[in-house]
């Protein structure tokens, strides 16, 4: 469905923006694209729909090409719909226009029916007929969301769709969201810095890094065989650690979890010392220092500062882990 060929991308000569980009999406599926900030996720997210002109490579949707400004007045494709960070809501008619703005009107049944499946979906039912200017930065996003779904576009780009909504609302909203668009069959990327976002709604996850396109696998595959400490970083905190401390090659280094870490560990003679620790809800992070390194473990239980404790490493395919040389 969608192709994507070498894409190279600069807003000013001096500096590349997006190097060599390749990748493809099958139809349905759910990628989500991750990287720090100013990675090129959102520059992607807008050569994908035909906002900017790539200077290298080709994008395909549908065995169409997609072109950008030079040469196409208006940008973008039928069945193709970008959502970004800034909502083009019209702020003195209600919600319910607002979804239905771009709905013919030869049709106020069909239409009725898709708002009021959408504001069920974003959870914006009860208040379908408030103006737009009267709602929170989170609730105009939700319109914005039930908007760019109206016409049902085959792809759906999103970029940070869940940024301004509260975290109780979220939840719900990324469950019932992606439900919709799987039901619907539409394709969906989008960009974002919540891992939550990535490890349960997405089918395949692409990682960038400086413009760059480091990892495409599923977000299974790169947990659990990260190419680098970096990919493994955005998922947790995240310990590398040599493999002398674990009877192994000096010149060995693994990627180890948290979770991955036994405190009170009673066959292993490795002690760290608690350095800090930091609680969690339903559990808590702890810092400790292992032999001149920092080490982040969690535990069901506060351990004192300064005390000495045993652990040990429980990582099931240490082979998955192995990253050598060290990679930052």
């Amino acid at each position: 469905m969608l192709q994507v060929n070498q894409i190279g991308f600069a807003y000013t000569q001096e500096k590349s923006t997006l190097s060599n980009i390749s990748f493809q999406v099958e139809q349905g599926q759910h990628v989500a694209i991750i990287g720090e900030s100013g990675c090129g996720k959102s520059t992607l997210l807008h050569l994908l729909f035909g906002n900017l002109d790539a200077n290298e490579g080709e994008i395909y949707w549908n065995n169409t090409k997609v072109l950008g400004p030079a040469f196409n007045l208006i940008p973008g494709l039928d069945d193709v719909k970008l959502l970004t960070q800034e909502f083009d809501l019209m702020p003195f008619t209600s919600v319910e226009e607002n979804v239905k703005k771009h709905l013919s009107r030869m049709y106020p049944e069909k239409n009725d029916a898709i708002c009021k499946d959408l504001l069920h979906t974003v959870d914006l039912s009860a208040l379908a007929a408030t103006k737009v200017k009267f709602l929170s930065g989170g609730q105009k996003q939700r319109v914005a969301l039930a908007q760019a779904l109206a016409k049902k576009p085959k792809l759906l780009l999103l970029d940070e769709p869940f940024s301004h909504i509260d975290q109780y609302k979220k939840n719900k909203l990324r469950r019932d969201l992606f439900a919709y668009l799987k039901k619907e069959k539409i394709t969906c990327l989008f960009a974002t810095h919540d891992v939550k976002d990535m490890l349960s709604f997405s089918d395949q996850t692409l990682v960038m890094d400086k413009g760059r396109l480091i990892d495409y696998r599923s977000p299974e595959a790169l947990y659990e065989q990260p190419k680098s400490l970096k990919v493994a970083s955005l998922f947790e905190e995240t310990n590398l650690i040599p493999g002398r401390l674990m009877g192994g090659n000096s010149t060995e280094n693994y990627v180890v979890y948290p979770h991955e870490i036994k405190l009170n560990a009673s066959d292993n003679n490795l002690e760290a010392k608690v350095k800090n620790l930091y609680f969690l809800a339903d559990r808590y992070l702890i810092e400790l220092e292992l032999q001149n390194l920092r080490v982040f473990a969690y535990h069901n239980k506060p351990i004192s500062v300064g005390k000495k404790i045993a652990l040990n490493f429980s990582v099931e395919n240490w082979e998955k882990r192995k990253i050598t040389p060290i990679q930052k």
